[in-house]
């Protein structure tokens, strides 16, 4: 295993992972907003805004959508009335979704927060960043992460290298540098998504070369990691539910995620690249919807969409 250094950071980056044979998506491709199926809005909004320090930027009806403090909307919420909450074992879908700070110190902020309101959260260290670990009334499960700096992370050849191992929770918290915790933070964003598959076959043939995404981590038990850009992941995949039903519409699940690109010209490239794989894409205006073999859908959008 190697680190890399600051002076060959920038090369070594564009150099990790494998690349699609056929298309690849552009370097700046990040994830924007997730839209999630909950059963009771309120106690969703109690939940997000009270424990995950989020701010409800619109409500209307039986939807919100929720961001940080420089207006920013990560995420959406559509109340089904009944909708199932997710079982202990989970269901082929959304694993979690992963909320990104923009530094540890607000991270340790969060750890002492949620000590501070009596909140559950598991942790790991991963390596390439520090990790909390929560469930949503519905049992949806979230990340909230800091990255390391990229010259940290560590590589195995042309792959990152990425572990589960024990976080040192009272050194993250000293990292808050006592601080009092105000919400999330202004640069706060949607790191990732990642989802239980049926195979890791079919989730490569999906997102790797039909979307475009470089593999990133292929010897984690179980998963496969993808990105852009020479990130850790934008997208995790693992067959650890594997054998659990899809999610429904009777369940609470993730609607769509989005990932933004730059140019329109991306989203018609990626769009037919998945068409012509023969996966289902819809055109919603300036959009393209395209879903996976397990019935989640990426709605490919412009970065400037807010």
């Amino acid at each position: 295993m190697s680190v890399i250094t600051s002076d060959v950071m920038t090369s070594e980056l564009m150099h990790v992972g494998i690349r699609p044979t056929g298309y690849r998506l552009p370097d700046e491709a990040r994830v924007g907003r997730v839209r999630l199926q909950v059963s009771d809005l309120g106690a969703s909004l109690t939940y997000y805004t009270g424990v995950l320090g989020l701010r409800v930027v619109a409500q209307e009806g039986a939807a919100a959508v929720l961001g940080v403090q420089d207006g920013s909307a990560l995420i959406e919420l559509h109340e089904r009335r009944a909708a199932r909450r997710i079982p202990r074992r989970g269901l082929l879908g959304l694993y979690h979704f992963a909320i990104l700070l923009p530094d540890r110190a607000a991270l340790g902020r969060v750890v002492t927060h949620l000590h501070e309101v009596g909140a559950y959260a598991a942790s790991a260290d991963h390596l390439v960043s520090e990790a909390l670990y929560l469930a949503d009334p519905d049992g949806l499960g979230i990340e909230v992460y800091a990255d390391r700096p990229r010259e940290q992370w560590p590589t195995n050849g042309r792959e990152i290298a990425m572990a589960t191992e024990p976080l040192d929770i009272r050194a993250l918290a000293r990292a808050g540098g006592g601080e009092p915790w105000t919400g999330m933070p202004a640069g706060t964003t949607i790191g990732h998504v990642h989802f239980h598959v049926c195979t890791i076959y079919e989730a490569e043939a999906f997102y790797h070369c039909a979307i475009g995404l470089d593999k990133v981590a292929w010897r984690y038990p179980g998963a496969l990691f993808f990105s852009a850009g020479g990130y850790h992941h934008h997208v995790g995949t693992n067959t650890w539910a594997a054998g659990a039903p899809v999610a429904t519409r009777e369940d609470a699940r993730l609607l769509e995620w989005e990932l933004r690109l730059p140019q329109a010209a991306d989203i018609a490239a990626v769009a037919a690249n998945a068409a012509q794989a023969g996966y289902d894409v819809r055109d919603t205006g300036a959009d393209r919807l395209i879903t996976d073999p397990w019935g989640i859908t990426v709605r490919v959008t412009q970065r400037s969409n807010p």
